[in-house]
């Protein structure tokens, strides 16, 4: 069913310093994943799944790429006469000489609301750009009108010693949403917010031309806006989420994220052949594939145009990326393009784009606790 009445804002401005030398040049949401995906493939192809006709895309840090991919909003069945995927860097603001950056989550939608007030939805749906997961906001939406809430967030069970690093949402017994803490060091729920909210756009707009014009405010909706809105007795509803959820911020959880897919009990909804609930990419099937007669495969994800000629083990290997003959690749992730060459050996590793591991090097370590990021020839 097409959501006339809803709007998505995806938030993808984030710099992604986590991801250390992946996020030099390209912007958090356009890094790769899951050998031919994007990780903003994740909220666009949500949104075309849920109905959802009109998408922004806020965009900021090393935007370039991830700007023509998401314009080419066909790839996620958003480009009809009503809908599209619409790119919205951060714009001049009054006399100030700075075109700068958003100043926060709440800000780069206030910088947005003449976008927003064009298309008149009842619902704003705002998305973070760098999670891995498949969700219904269709369905999230039915209980945000059911039970007349000004705000659903959405939430998942963590471990409690998890707890910490989210921001953390404690509830009544029916689910209302009645207090929230930022990181709580001694947290009183392990209900954690994945940074999905549905707002009803009157309400929100109000709030947000308030803040704009705040002193003191940082312009963030953890931090500002959801406040604000409890304080102001607004209802405030958890919308529990049942299924995978990954933010892959970081290098380790990036190829955690990865590793998913070799799991064997892994969880249903990480299926990336669903053709229920279709993750839109590039298309990849016409792409050549070698898998060499002397090549050993064992527990690996292999995407179309890879070239195979040596030893892969319990690894995910992206669009174009090459193993030589005699080279050994151990519980690793290639991202596009990378290769290693004859007699190497790569070993709890996660090799960037387009990066060659030179023949007879040996990079990574499998008694090592981290994942080693090789962002250069070696």
């Amino acid at each position: 069913m097409k959501q006339n009445k809803m709007l998505a804002m995806i938030l993808a401005g984030g710099r992604g310093s986590r991801l250390y030398d992946l996020t030099n040049k390209v912007a958090k949401p356009a890094v790769a994943y899951g050998g031919k995906y994007r990780i903003v493939d994740f909220p666009l192809s949500n949104c075309a799944n849920s109905g959802i006709e009109v998408v922004g895309v806020l965009t900021q840090y090393e935007s370039v790429i991830l700007n023509s991919y998401v314009a080419a909003g066909g790839r996620w069945g958003l480009d009809t006469r009503d809908s599209g995927v619409f790119v919205l860097p951060p714009r001049q603001k009054g006399n100030s000489e700075n075109v700068d950056a958003y100043r926060g989550t709440a800000d780069a939608i206030s910088q947005n609301i003449d976008f927003i007030d064009t298309y008149d939805p009842e619902y704003l749906l705002v998305l973070s750009g760098d999670h891995i997961y498949k969700m219904n906001y269709d369905a999230m939406l039915d209980e945000h009108k059911a039970r007349g809430a000004d705000v659903t967030i959405a939430v998942l069970q963590v471990p409690w010693k998890e707890a910490p690093r989210f921001g953390i949402m404690n509830t009544d017994a029916e689910g209302n949403i009645v207090e929230f803490e930022e990181k709580p060091k001694n947290p009183k729920s392990n209900l954690a917010s994945m940074g999905i909210y549905i707002f009803t756009w009157k309400t929100l707009r109000e709030k947000l031309i308030a803040d704009m014009n705040s002193d003191t405010s940082s312009h963030d909706f953890g931090k500002d806006i959801i406040p604000v809105m409890l304080a102001d007795n607004r209802k405030l509803i958890a919308y529990e989420f049942k299924g995978y959820w990954k933010d892959v911020g970081t290098v380790s959880s990036l190829w955690e994220a990865n590793m998913d897919l070799l799991d064997d009990d892994k969880d249903p909804s990480l299926d990336l052949n669903d053709s229920g609930w279709k993750i839109y990419t590039q298309d990849t099937a016409s792409l050549p594939q070698y898998i060499g007669p002397e090549a050993k495969i064992d527990r690996a994800y292999i995407t179309q145009g890879c070239r195979v000629e040596g030893e892969v083990h319990h690894s995910v290997l992206f669009t174009n990326s090459k193993v030589a003959p005699g080279a050994k690749v151990i519980d690793s992730v290639l991202m596009p393009g990378a290769v290693v060459e004859a007699g190497a050996v790569v070993t709890r590793a996660l090799v960037a784009d387009d990066i060659i591991i030179s023949a007879g090097a040996v990079v990574g370590s499998a008694d090592s606790d981290d994942i080693a990021l090789i962002a250069k020839n070696v």
